[in-house]
Parts: C-alpha cells; sequence; structure tokens
C-alpha cells in the first residue's frame, strides 16, 4: 500500500483524509493548525512542517487554499519538494491558477519527482461522503499509478490530457459557472419575491422541473432560503477563482462579461468585510441588498 502524506485540512481536506484513513492508508498529516487532526480517525502522525510530512513517502496529496499556499508548501522554507523521494508523486487537488500547475510541473521534473493535477468539485459534505468530481491531467503513466487511490475520494474522475494546467482550466471554468448560476439564481428568486411570490417555492418548482440538476437544487435552496451557514466554501476565495479565471480570459484575449459581474460581486463582499462567509452569501445577499429585500 502506497505510503501517503496529506497536506491540508481544511473544510474539503478533512473529509477525504479521513475518507483514506477510513481505506486503510497510513498517514502522514501537515496542516499549519496542528489540532484540525484532532477530529480524525485512524493511524497517522502529525508532523511540524511539510518537508518532514513527505520525508520517505511514495505520494503527497495537497488541498490548500491558493497558489501562495501551495508554492510555500511546496518549496518554500519548510517545503516538501526537496525531501521527496526518487520517483515520489505529487498529487494537487486544490483549485489554482493553470500557470502554478506548470511551474511545479517543472519543479517536480527537475527534482526527480512526478505531478499530477486533480482538482475536485463538490461542498464539505461530498468531500466527507466521497462524492467528489474530479478532474485529472498529467502524465498518463502517473496518472495510472495514483488513479485508484484518487478513486477513494470521490464518485467519478474524468481525464482532461497530458498538459498540467488543463484540469485547472476545467476547474476554474466550472467554478465560474457556478457563480454565474448563483446570480442568475438569486435574480430569479428576487424577483419573484419583489412581486409577492414565496422564494423558496420559486426555487423548488426550478429545481424539480426544468433545472432539475444539482447546482440549481442544491445552492437553489441555499439561495432561497438565504441560508448561509455553516459555511463551505468561503466569499474570498470564491474571489480569487474569479480573479484567476478573469486572468486567463484576459491572456487568452476573451471577453468575458458575466464573469466581471461575480468577480465584481465577489470583490465587494470581500471588501465589505464578508471574505469569511460563504460564497453563496457574498453573491445572494449582494442581489438582495441591492434589491433592497
Amino acid at each position: 500500500m502506497q505510503k501517503i502524506t496529506f497536506i491540508g485540512l481544511g473544510n474539503m481536506g478533512i473529509g477525504m483524509a479521513q475518507n483514506l484513513l477510513n481505506a486503510g492508508y497510513k498517514l502522514h498529516i501537515y496542516n499549519r493548525t496542528k489540532s484540525k487532526a484532532d477530529t480524525l480517525k485512524g493511524d497517522f502522525q502529525v508532523f511540524n512542517h511539510p518537508n518532514e510530512a513527505a520525508e520517505g513517502q511514495d505520494v503527497v496529496i495537497t488541498m490548500l487554499s491558493d497558489d501562495a499556499a501551495l508554492l510555500d508548501a511546496t518549496h518554500g522554507t519548510h517545503g516538501f519538494l526537496s525531501s521527496m523521494k526518487k520517483d515520489a508523486i505529487h498529487i494537487s487537488m486544490s483549485t489554482i491558477s493553470p500557470d502554478t500547475s506548470r511551474a511545479l510541473y517543472k519543479l517536480h521534473q527537475a527534482q526527480g519527482s512526478h505531478y499530477v493535477t486533480a482538482p475536485v468539485f463538490g461542498r464539505p459534505n461530498a468531500a466527507a461522503d466521497a462524492k467528489l468530481f474530479i478532474c485529472t491531467s498529467g502524465d498518463a503513466e502517473t496518472k495510472e499509478k495514483v488513479k485508484d487511490m484518487i478513486a477513494l475520494l470521490g464518485q467519478g474522475i474524468y481525464d482532461f490530457g497530458t498538459e498540467p494546467g488543463a484540469a485547472n482550466v476545467v476547474k476554474l471554468a466550472g467554478n465560474f459557472m457556478i457563480m454565474a448560476s448563483m446570480e442568475t439564481m438569486a435574480e430569479a428568486f428576487t424577483l419573484a419575491e419583489k412581486q409577492g411570490l414565496d422564494r423558496e417555492k420559486v426555487a423548488d418548482f426550478f429545481g424539480n422541473t426544468v433545472f432539475n440538476a444539482p447546482i440549481y437544487k442544491n445552492y437553489g435552496t441555499l439561495i432561497a432560503k438565504k441560508q448561509y451557514q455553516p459555511v463551505g466554501f468561503k466569499a474570498k476565495l470564491g474571489f480569487k477563482d474569479a480573479r484567476l479565471a478573469s486572468k486567463i480570459a484576459l491572456d487568452a484575449e476573451m471577453p468575458a462579461p458575466l464573469l466581471s459581474l461575480v468577480y465584481n460581486r465577489l470583490l465587494s463582499a470581500v471588501a465589505n468585510g464578508k471574505g469569511e462567509n460563504d460564497w453563496v452569501e457574498g453573491i445572494a445577499e449582494g442581489v438582495s441588498t441591492d434589491a433592497g429585500v
């Protein structure tokens, strides 16, 4: 059985790490706040630094909040890259820039280790229930070596080829679609509310008929009920993703007016001190506030 290091026990990582423990893996764990590991059950050891956690391991899985955190954990002062053994594999499951993945791929090549991109779709409850959708890209042989392990974390793996940044582009495109859907639902339900209708009843109708899909049913319920707790995904992280998506659109010389709208919606939430709140609130409450309801 492969020896795994897991780095990043945030809202998503904690459930993912537990699922690996449930499958019988022994984990080396690093998290900036060590006490986050206290709720885990299984065979694991917590380390003070990423390089210590990765030493002698076959696989390092990272689930960190942003590019800066990932780069620091990988080749910062106590980065794990220098302590990885030859042919060990780094699986990056964070939502990051495709440029960061391309850079990390080259760093691993130079070090004699390997890099696989594997960002995920799903909220923390999906991570805990191993119901994530996982996108992958990178060297075919390396992906094959970790496929069974990754499969333990989700309900499906969807591959996008050998280019290291490809899966990151898919992830950012998908998060943009979620943001845009939330904006659409928030505006539609608020329109109904302003006309004296029950927004929850309207959301239930759409979620069970012409928009019968997980995003519209799950996020639609949260938006209709104005249910913003518990926080599953922070508005500041949603803004980070909108910023990254905007950059790759700009680099590709692609106008993206709807992306600009949700970018500014989340920027407003962050600027108003609500970056730690759920991104559903960041978008939906902004629409309600604009409408005076």
